[in-house]
């Protein structure tokens, strides 16, 4: 049996302004956030992981840290699994109330398929693909056939899956299924080579009603 990285989307952030957040530093979970990290980590328990590889935001990390503790590991911080950059970080991003009401905005909208105001898709699937092998490495070494839990951001995660999956990557932000603390799983075959993707809710139960 081939192994299977585990590729987390960090918890709830306190964040009641509604502010497009980013790469900021500082950014820390909601109680609810801690709350989901706890159970996601207890839902981790059914798999033999060998190492936890994080972004270095600080929601990540925080999000991680119950995944490392219980399984005894150390947090691995990578670079590659960090937010997609965006030329709206730091201002309000709600629909008819934010930013993409001032025409000054829209020139940035003009190529979505790139997408047009941030870091391009296709770089966005590189260095996640070289992340996810990275950790299926490491876990690897640590012992045959481990798991590899790798927490980052809903952009970059929705992103690597619809490339693996034969998706177009221009796509409504809507209808992206990577909730909250969601795991996208990526399973490699015998040949080291991912053979399924799989996507769960552990923290389903604790979700913003919308």
């Amino acid at each position: 049996m081939g192994s299977t990285v585990h590729v987390m989307r960090h918890g709830e952030v306190f964040n009641p302004e509604k502010i497009l957040y980013g790469l900021q530093p500082g950014w820390h979970l909601s109680d609810r956030g801690h709350q989901m990290a706890g159970v996601v980590a207890e839902w981790s328990k059914q798999f033999d992981i060998g190492v936890v590889h994080a972004s270095p935001l600080q929601r990540a990390q925080e999000t991680a840290t119950p995944v490392a503790r219980i399984h005894g590991l150390d947090i691995t911080t990578d670079d590659r699994l960090i937010e997609a950059t965006n030329i709206f970080e730091g201002k309000k991003f709600e629909l008819g109330s934010g930013v993409l009401k001032h025409p000054s905005s829209w020139r940035h909208l003009t190529r979505p398929w790139i997408p047009s105001w941030g870091e391009p898709y296709e770089k966005q699937i590189t260095r996640m693909l070289a992340a996810v092998f990275a950790a299926r490495d490491a876990a690897e070494k640590v012992g045959a056939n481990k798991d590899a839990i790798c927490v980052s951001h809903q952009l970059p995660i929705w992103i690597l899956r619809s490339a693996v999956e034969g998706k177009r990557l221009l796509h409504d932000p809507r209808k992206r299924e990577c909730t909250l603390a969601s795991v996208t799983s990526l399973h490699f075959d015998d040949d080291g080579m991912i053979s399924d993707v799989t996507y769960s809710e552990p923290a389903k139960a604790l979700l913003p009603k919308k």
